[in-house]
C-alpha cells in the first residue's frame, strides 16, 4: 500500500503544473490558518475511513506583514516635521543674530517712507532681525554720508534700543550722529569732520562757532540739513542731552529726533540691543492684529501677505507630492513588495479572478486585509472537497471544485489518484 501511494505521488508530481507546485511549496512554508473542517458526504466517509486520503494543496496567499516601517505613514509625521522646522529656524536665527529674541515686530509707521508699503523698507508689521554687534561698529547717518553706506533706503544703520535703558518695548530707529561728551556742557561729533558745512550750497550741518563748521567741543545747537527722504532740517539742542555720550536717533518718517520728542535720552552703548540685519515682510501684522494694534498696517501689506500665504501652501503641497510620488523609502521594502506582488500575480493566474488594486489601501499591511482563509486537508473518508476560497480586499472570491464520487475499494488504487488530477485539470 505504501508503494502504491508513492507511485501515485510521483505521477502527481510529474503532471502537476509548475505554478501549482510553487503554490504548494509556499503553503508548506506558511501553514494556513485553522478553520472548521468541511462537512463532506457521510456515505463516502464510511467507505473510505480506513486509510488517509491525500488532498491537493490549497491556494495560499502570502501573509503581508509590516516590514521596514516608514515614519511618513504615521499621523504624527507632518506635525513633528513642522515642529522640527520651527525649532531649526529659531536655532538658525539665534546663531545668526546672537540675540534672544532674535526677531522683533515694527509696531508703528515711524520708519515708513510714506503711507504705503514699500518692499525693502521697514513698514508697520514687518519682522526685523536684531543682530548683536559692538556698538562702536554702528554706522550713523553722518558716517554713511561719507562712505555711501545705506540700509533700508537711507544712510546709516537702524538700531534697536531700550528707551533710557529701562527695558520695555524696544524702539527701532536710525542712528543719526554719535556725540561724545567732553565735559563743561560741550560735545564732539567726529563723524561730521570733513563734510560740507555752514553756508556752503551742499552743506550737511551747521553748528555754533567756527563759522557754523565746528564739530569738536561744540555747544548750543547742532543742525543737520536735508536729512532723509523728506529732506528735513533737524535741530539738536545739545544743552538738554545730559552728561554722557551716545547716539542721536530719528525715525525715517518722523520730523524730530527721539531726544527732542522725549522718547529717550541720548542712546548709550549699553542700551543698544542690536542692529537691524534682515527682515521678513508683512507677517508681523498677524501679531499686531491679535493685539488689536494693527491700525497703522498699510492695506498693501495684507494683500501681499495673503498672496505669500497662498504661495507657501502651494509650495508645501508640491513638496509633499514630489516626496510621495515615488515613495522615498528603504530599497529593501521595495524588494519585499515586488516579491509579494509576484506571488499575488501567480495566485491570480491560478484562480482566474484578477484582484483589484486599491491605491488608497496599498500602504496597509494588516494581515486580515490580504490573508487567505482556507480549510485544512479533509479527514480520511471525506468524499467531497471544499471550494477553494481566497480572501481579497473585497471579500471571498473563487469557484468551488467539482465533486467527483469515488468508486469501490477494488477500483480505488486505479482511479483515486487520477480523480484528483481530473479535478485539478477541470479547475484550471
Amino acid at each position: 500500500m505504501a508503494r502504491l501511494r508513492r507511485s501515485r505521488d510521483d505521477s502527481d508530481e510529474e503532471e502537476e503544473p509548475p505554478a501549482r507546485r510553487a503554490a504548494r511549496r509556499r503553503a508548506h512554508r506558511d501553514p494556513p490558518s485553522p478553520m472548521q473542517p468541511w462537512a463532506g458526504d457521510e456515505s463516502s466517509a464510511t467507505d473510505h475511513s480506513e486509510e488517509e486520503v491525500d488532498e491537493p494543496p490549497r491556494l495560499h496567499l502570502p501573509r503581508r506583514r509590516p516590514v521596514f516601517y516608514r515614519a511618513r505613514d504615521s499621523l504624527y509625521f507632518e506635525p513633528l516635521v513642522a515642529l522640527a522646522l520651527v525649532v531649526l529656524l529659531l536655532v538658525g536665527l539665534y546663531a545668526y543674530t546672537q540675540n534672544w529674541p532674535p526677531i522683533y515686530v515694527v509696531e508703528s509707521d515711524s520708519m515708513q517712507h510714506g503711507s504705503t508699503d514699500q518692499l525693502g523698507l521697514l513698514n508697520t508689521g514687518d519682522l526685523v532681525l536684531a543682530q548683536k554687534i559692538d556698538p562702536s561698529h554702528v554706522q550713523t547717518y553722518s558716517n554713511g554720508l561719507s562712505s555711501g553706506y545705506t540700509t533700508y533706503g537711507e544712510f546709516g544703520d537702524v538700531i534697536l534700543y531700550e528707551p533710557n535703558g529701562l527695558g520695555g518695548t524696544p524702539i527701532i530707529h536710525r542712528s543719526i550722529v554719535y556725540l561724545q561728551w567732553n565735559g563743561g556742557g560741550t560735545f564732539s561729533a567726529p563723524s561730521l569732520a570733513g563734510l560740507p558745512c555752514g553756508g556752503a550750497s551742499n552743506a550737511v550741518y551747521r553748528s555754533s562757532g567756527s563759522g557754523g563748521c565746528g564739530w569738536s567741543h561744540i555747544g548750543g545747537t547742532l543742525q543737520l540739513l536735508n536729512v532723509g527722504w523728506r529732506s528735513l532740517n533737524v535741530s539738536i539742542a545739545l544743552g538738554g542731552l545730559g552728561s554722557s555720550s551716545g547716539f542721536i536717533t530719528l525715525g525715517d518718517n518722523n520730523p524730530i529726533t527721539d531726544q527732542s520728542a522725549g522718547l529717550s535720552g541720548l542712546v548709550q552703548s549699553g542700551w543698544v540691543l542690536g542692529v537691524a540685519r534682515g527682515m521678513i515682510p508683512w507677517f508681523g501684522a498677524l501679531k499686531l492684529a491679535l493685539e488689536g494694534n494693527a491700525q497703522e498696517v498699510p492695506p498693501q501689506s495684507w494683500q501681499f501677505m495673503g498672496l505669500a500665504i497662498i504661495a507657501l501652501v502651494l509650495a508645501a503641497f508640491a513638496v509633499h507630492y514630489v516626496l510621495h510620488r515615488e515613495g522615498v523609502e528603504d530599497e529593501r521594502r521595495k524588494e519585499k513588495e515586488a516579491e509579494e506582488a509576484k506571488a499575488h500575480a501567480e495566485v491570480d493566474a491560478l484562480d482566474g479572478h484578477p484582484r483589484r488594486w486599491n491605491p488608497l489601501h496599498a500602504w496597509r499591511h494588516h494581515d486580515e486585509a490580504s490573508e487567505e482563509t482556507e480549510a485544512p486537508p479533509a479527514r480520511a473518508g471525506r468524499g467531497r472537497e471544499p471550494p477553494t476560497q481566497v480572501r481579497h480586499s473585497g471579500g471571498l472570491q473563487g469557484r468551488p471544485r467539482p465533486h467527483v464520487r469515488r468508486g469501490s475499494h477494488a477500483d480505488e488504487p486505479k482511479h483515486r489518484g487520477r480523480a484528483t488530477d481530473k479535478n485539478d485539470e477541470e479547475d484550471e
